[in-house]
């Protein structure tokens, strides 16, 4: 039975290898950890940074299985799944072998990949508070699946009523939060935060943007104890280039417009393509 639903006006949300994804493809996929993905924000059939998407599903691939899809065949999977969804989109591939997890054995197949699609997203209005979590990813520069401690720590930050989580690692140093990028406003420039974190897509382009408009930016390693000093905060990922931060733990942030108009800026320079 293909998985054909009223999801996105009756068209089929998901679809492995460009074809729609039976529910007995599905199954195996439920609880399967040994995967990496990347999520982008379609909007008029068009998204920014494709590059940046296609890369990091490539050196994934290479990290984890030894080879990866040619990128011509990615973005003929994305191309197939956008032509039966709305042109605005939150689009998710999820890239995998087929010979499953928890076994040595490798038949050498190219990694197979899920496209997901679902309403669009622009994320929380904020400003958000952030609860002061210690916590290091494994493999945090791979967008992986295995992230069960992403929603624990979300879900236990909102019991004590917090937004979301921030996290620190082992010496003390803020990298990330649990789905977004941080940064951060010394009254001159974007400040990104040195830590082992996940480089996102939407971080990159900002990232480059900044530079091409020539907007300062730079990498410091930051502790709660540096917060106080800082002029703002922001989270971004996917689903939005920034998103005021009020407080992370005890440390309260006063509002960065200055902040939040530069991250903005920088990403909406960034043109938009068509997979």
């Amino acid at each position: 039975m293909s998985l054909q639903t009223t999801h996105l006006g009756g068209r089929a949300p998901a679809q492995i290898d460009g074809g729609d994804a039976e529910a007995a493809a599905l199954a195996p996929l439920a609880f399967a950890g040994h995967a990496h993905f990347t999520a982008m924000q379609v909007r008029d059939g068009r998204v920014r940074g494709l590059d940046l998407h296609l890369r990091r599903l490539r050196e994934a691939s290479q990290e984890l299985y030894g080879r990866a899809l040619p990128d011509e065949t990615v973005r003929a999977h994305l191309r197939a799944a956008l032509r039966r969804a709305p042109a605005d989109v939150s689009l998710t591939a999820t890239a995998f072998l087929p010979v499953g997890e928890f076994t040595a054995a490798d038949d050498g197949a190219l990694p197979s990949l899920l496209v997901r699609t679902a309403p669009p997203s622009d994320g929380p209005a904020g400003p958000l508070a952030l609860a002061a979590v210690e916590h290091e990813r494994m493999l945090p520069h791979l967008k992986h699946v295995g992230e069960i401690a992403k929603t624990y720590h979300l879900r236990r930050a909102v019991v004590q009523g917090y937004d979301d989580a921030a996290f620190l690692d082992r010496h003390g140093r803020l990298g990330e939060a649990t789905i977004w990028n941080l940064a951060f406003w010394d009254g001159e420039a974007v400040v990104w935060p040195q830590a082992e974190v996940l480089a996102g897509t939407t971080q990159a382009i900002v990232r480059r943007q900044l530079d091409r408009l020539g907007l300062p930016q730079r990498e410091r390693a930051l502790s709660l104890a540096d917060l106080p000093a800082l002029a703002g905060a922001a989270v971004m990922n996917s689903w939005t280039a920034g998103v005021a931060v009020s407080r992370i733990g005890e440390a309260a942030l006063a509002p960065s417009p200055a902040l939040l108009a530069a991250l903005h800026r920088a990403f909406q320079a960034e043109p938009a393509q068509a997979p």
